[in-house]
């Protein structure tokens, strides 16, 4: 996302965090120092940076702690972080996943492996509609990953409410959020949770336009030879110039919509827990 809509964005998703009685920390790693939370200083640093800013998976962080460096933090990276001070509940846009053609090349996001061996529940518009989601799919549940869908029973392909994928979870409300996300605790599973929130339907882009655009990305980035962490933000960037803007557009929507359900199921699990303490005391 450019500069300044990045910052504008950046603060209005933190204001719907808050307006739905959550407390907001936005992770990123600047002069080498992972930070769980940013002052309005370091928010607006941040998206001054923009690409200057490594885009650090986990594999990263090491790399740009020891040299004192900046970087953006994936979904795994900012899981890690997460986990490390005890938040359960992180929201993002959407996650990665098995690239198409995943099975020849084996570009798969750490995204997916850290859901397997995290315990912080995701939630997100689904996966990116450039990616396989099918295999995806297949991938977290081999990663014993519990993928949950929002007042459906279909999975959300990030522009579109759907992608023809069902899932064998459904939470309709914060509370039943809640209650998965305490469980898989309590249990001590290991894991995170994956929760998709489809795209509100006033903001779903058109799904061929989408689709056409995402299959002339894909041309154009393996005729130019681009792959590893650098195709996701070339094909997003190229889906948002062919689609005329709208596909920016749809993605600042999903990721202010996914806050306000992240911020409610934050709520609810704060009260679970202090419900359930309440009880042991007793």
């Amino acid at each position: 996302m450019p500069y300044p809509k990045n910052l504008k964005t950046a603060k209005e998703v933190e204001a719907i965090v808050r307006e739905n009685g959550a407390v907001p920390a936005t992770v990123a790693i600047l002069d080498g120092v992972p930070c769980i939370g940013l002052s309005t200083g370091e928010l607006e640093r941040l998206a001054t940076l923009g690409t200057k800013a490594q885009k650090t998976a986990r594999r990263d962080i090491a790399h740009v702690v020891a040299n004192r460096g900046n970087g953006a933090t994936t979904v795994s990276a900012t899981m890690f972080f997460a986990s490390m001070v005890g938040i359960h509940v992180f929201v993002t846009g959407g996650i990665g996943g098995v690239h198409r053609h995943g099975e020849q090349t084996m570009d798969i996001s750490s995204d997916l492996t850290e859901l397997g061996r995290t315990p912080v529940a995701v939630i997100s518009a689904g996966v990116k509609s450039i990616l396989d989601i099918p295999r995806t799919l297949e991938y977290l549940e081999t990663q014993g990953v519990c993928v949950a869908a929002y007042k459906t029973n279909e999975f959300p392909a990030f522009f579109t409410e759907r992608s023809g994928c069902k899932v064998h979870c459904r939470v309709d409300t914060p509370d039943d959020c809640a209650r998965l996300i305490d469980a898989n605790l309590k249990l001590k599973l290991g894991s995170g949770i994956l929760i998709a929130v489809p795209i509100p339907k006033e903001h779903s882009a058109s799904g061929g336009l989408i689709e056409s655009s995402i299959q002339i990305a894909l041309r154009e980035a393996r005729d130019k030879n681009i792959t590893g962490n650098a195709e996701t933000p070339f094909l997003l960037a190229k889906v948002n110039e062919l689609t005329g803007g709208a596909s920016l557009a749809s993605n600042i929507a999903l990721v202010k919509n996914n806050a306000l359900v992240g911020a409610k199921i934050a709520v609810a699990l704060a009260q679970l827990k202090e419900h359930s303490n309440r009880g042991d005391a007793e």
